[in-house]
């Protein structure tokens, strides 16, 4: 019973620990923030003014934004922040193993589509 007691109690500590009002609202304005910089960016500075030039820049700033966004909805609305540092490693590690077999299948991918195209297994006559 006492088992009992214990984990419920430090159940109800872990979420105390959590989201508040505040803090629900500040991380939605952030996000707010950076969605409307990244239409700033696309249709002021890219499209209407033509400040920025489509290209490698845009796409970096584009992916660093979205990068900070996914921080914020992973770390709060998901409660990874509040979770113990292991935890918070694994999921970290994982992530970043995903993240290099997705970039060496897009390697090999690209590989495969020259070799297929300068070499084609049937050529034509």
């Amino acid at each position: 019973m006492s088992n009992h007691e214990h984990t419920a109690g430090h159940d109800a500590h872990a979420h105390g620990e959590g989201m508040d009002k505040k803090r629900i609202w500040s991380v939605f304005f952030v996000l707010l923030a950076l969605t409307a910089l990244e239409f700033l960016i696309a249709l002021g500075f890219v499209h209407h003014w033509g400040i920025l030039q489509k290209g490698m820049l845009v796409n970096v700033i584009y992916i660093a934004l979205t990068l900070v966004k996914a921080y914020y909805i992973v770390a709060f609305f998901m409660h990874l922040k509040f979770e113990k540092s292991g935890f918070i490693i694994t999921c970290s590690i994982v992530f970043l193993f995903i993240i290099y077999f997705i970039v060496l299948l897009l390697i090999e991918g690209g590989h495969l589509n020259d070799s297929f195209t300068h070499q084609p297994i049937f050529p034509h006559k």
